[in-house]
């Protein structure tokens, strides 16, 4: 086991993992609710960052992805590893303990969604994010609800489902 935060799938794995996503979540490339979104999930707006100024923008797509590291430091144990599909593009291996702790700034994909629908899933598909870049939107399931969704919900609106 490596000690980096990334680690590139191999591209003949690509399917291995966008197969069993789209079997749960029934993924569709659309312009709004590009997945089932799991109960309970929480689906939250992100139309205010896109509509913001380029320097408010930058502050808030990084305080997104430094809410959602801390969350995932928090749910998942140090050896977890998470699966990141960027859509048409490399899968990832990330290792959020890694991340943190080496302070590597460092995202070949981010929770946010600026260009390309992202997932950042366990290997079960239990709990995630999955951020739509068209839909402005940033969808969190699972273990991850506990922590991440009172942290965005302070400043970002729920676009759909409880907190």
């Amino acid at each position: 086991m490596t000690d980096a935060a990334w680690e590139q799938v191999p591209l003949e794995n690509y399917e291995d993992f966008w197969e069993p996503f789209d079997a749960r979540f029934h993924f569709r490339r659309t312009q709004q609710r590009a997945i089932d979104e799991p109960s309970p999930s929480v689906t939250f707006d992100l139309a205010p960052i896109f509509a913001s100024v380029p320097a408010q923008f930058a502050a808030a797509q990084q305080a997104v992805n430094a809410q959602a590291l801390l969350a995932m430091t928090r749910a998942f144990g140090a050896a977890e590893r998470l699966i990141v599909l960027d859509w048409q593009h490399p899968s990832w291996w990330f290792r959020p303990h890694q991340q943190a702790v080496k302070g590597d700034q460092r995202w070949p994909v981010e929770v946010f969604p600026d260009g390309d629908y992202y997932a950042f899933l366990t290997q079960d598909l239990n709990s995630g994010t999955f951020g739509h870049p068209w839909d402005q939107t940033l969808c969190v399931f699972g273990a991850l609800m506990r922590d991440l969704v009172p942290m965005l919900g302070a400043w970002l609106p729920v676009k759909r489902g409880q907190r």
